[in-house]
């Protein structure tokens, strides 16, 4: 398998604890799947299933379905709130949803979870960032809510980020769209919110999370375009590894059977949790650490790869 493409094993991964642990497989040398048995696989979206471009591959796509008729279970374990899962992601297919980052869960369409953030926490971490100067945008599973003054500064460095190409989606795909979607027009701290994402913050990681780490999980933001110094919260304890349990409990599934694929740092607990687990090519070497494997791009159809090399799809 070390011969192919884009796919490298690793012979230890790192718990992001910094403790080494050895790697799990599942089906014997070849990876999972091999044995016969029903794999549970968890992906994360962006950078994972979905490209720099904004689209999914069709490699992607396509090994996605075939996993699923070999009657493997394929879950979207995504930071993206329920609302940002637009028609593209979900016309693939899926058999459930862990979204905002273990804050939602279903299967089946059937809601089994949904952990928002108290009032108290809310009013307490909004100021915080207000006072510094910090635009945050908040998620709810039906909505995203900010400020004016947010939305415009979100709106500005999509735009930006489209006239400098460093981002390559085309704006009729919904970016700019959907930032225009968000609603200034309610008090987030009076609705339902999973998880705060914040904007150019002049503190560091460290720093919030003395700060604000007793009531949240504190993470370095997942997509690119929000820059170096942004981030999100969601509630302690909650992330997705948290998600996939309540996924497995329901379905009275084990965690022997999983597989999980990420590229960024609020995918450390899904990775280490899985029994085996896969780093996109162009993960941080903290994220592929904590891996198994190590597979392509999305634009090196990466997904594609990790699903043959693990015995999902031939």
């Amino acid at each position: 398998m070390t011969g192919t493409p884009g796919w490298s094993r690793r012979t230890e991964r790192m718990s992001s604890r910094g403790q080494a642990s050895a790697p799990a497989g599942l089906g014997g040398p070849g990876g999972p799947g091999e044995d016969g048995g029903r794999r549970v696989v968890f992906l994360d979206v962006d950078g994972t299933l979905v490209g720099d471009d904004g689209r999914v591959p069709a490699s992607a796509a396509r090994a996605i379905r075939e996993a699923r008729a070999a009657g493997h279970l394929v879950f979207l374990c995504t930071g993206r709130s329920l609302v940002e899962l637009w028609p593209p992601i979900l016309s693939i297919g899926f058999d459930g949803v862990v979204a905002a980052s273990g804050s939602y869960v279903e299967v089946g369409g059937v809601a089994l979870s949904l952990r928002t953030i108290p009032a108290g926490q809310l009013r307490r971490a909004a100021p915080f960032f207000e006072a510094h100067d910090t635009p945050v945008y908040f998620q709810g599973n039906d909505d995203i809510y900010a400020s004016p003054a947010a939305r415009q500064y979100l709106l500005s460095l999509v735009r930006n980020a489209l006239a400098a190409r460093s981002v390559r989606i085309d704006p009729d795909d919904g970016l700019v769209g959907f930032v225009e979607s968000i609603r200034v027009d309610v008090d987030p701290l009076s609705a339902p919110i999973t998880k705060l994402v914040y904007f150019d913050a002049p503190l560091s990681l460290d720093e919030l999370t003395a700060e604000l780490g007793a009531d949240f999980e504190v993470v370095r933001a997942a997509f690119p375009l929000f820059g170096p110094n942004s981030g999100e919260l969601s509630l302690r304890g909650v992330h997705k590894a948290y998600g996939m349990d309540i996924v497995l409990d329901h379905l009275g599934l084990s965690l022997a059977d999983t597989i999980a694929i990420g590229d960024s740092y609020n995918d450390l607990e899904m990775l280490e949790h899985a029994a085996v687990s896969v780093a996109m090519g162009h993960a941080p070497d903290a994220v592929k650490a904590v891996a198994d494997h190590v597979t392509g791009t999305p634009e090196e159809d990466g997904i594609e790869t990790a699903f043959r090399q693990l015995g999902l799809i031939r």
